[in-house]
């Protein structure tokens, strides 16, 4: 009987105490226009738009938000846990104190647009992949180069090698 009463009284403050400290955690959804830009948050990457944020932080935690998608300027924003009222961590503050720490929460979702990268900016951009391909086949020319003269290949196979590389597309 005594077991029975202490599995009821554990089983109970138990309940209780998830119930309380449930309404710690706060979740907002991260939306972008287009859908699928990278999603980094505190600089760390977490997954792709639509995103679902959800974190125990306190009142006035603050959260940076940076956006990617190509084709797209970063997204760079911000957003702290003092959005809205939490009714549910005020009610349980009452009977304990530690939810009072919790007390606001995050917007239901948050909605960033994107704004296309200009033809100047795409241009630029595209220029630099490019000087990074070619860099790259520069560097297969001379590594081909050496192994031509430490005679680890023929003339034959230096020429026929350096052809492909060449004749690679550039994207």
């Amino acid at each position: 009987m005594e077991i029975k009463k202490f599995s009821i009284k554990a089983l109970a403050t138990f309940l209780a105490g998830a119930i309380l400290f449930s309404s710690c955690a706060s979740s907002t959804m991260i939306y972008s226009t287009p859908e699928g830009a990278k999603v980094y948050l505190n600089g760390e990457p977490v997954g792709k738009t639509p995103y679902l944020h959800t974190d125990t932080k306190i009142v006035g935690s603050t959260t940076t938000v940076r956006l990617e998608k190509e084709g797209y300027k970063p997204f760079h924003t911000t957003f702290s846990r003092d959005e809205e009222v939490d009714v549910g961590a005020i009610i349980g503050g009452i009977f304990v104190w530690v939810p009072f720490l919790w007390t606001m929460k995050y917007k239901a979702s948050h909605t960033y647009e994107m704004v296309p990268l200009s033809l100047d900016e795409m241009t630029k951009a595209n220029a630099a992949q490019h000087d990074d391909l070619s860099k790259n086949n520069i560097e297969k020319l001379r590594e081909l180069k050496q192994m031509l003269d430490e005679k680890l290949i023929t003339q034959e196979e230096f020429e026929k090698a350096k052809k492909k590389i060449i004749e690679t597309p550039q994207n």
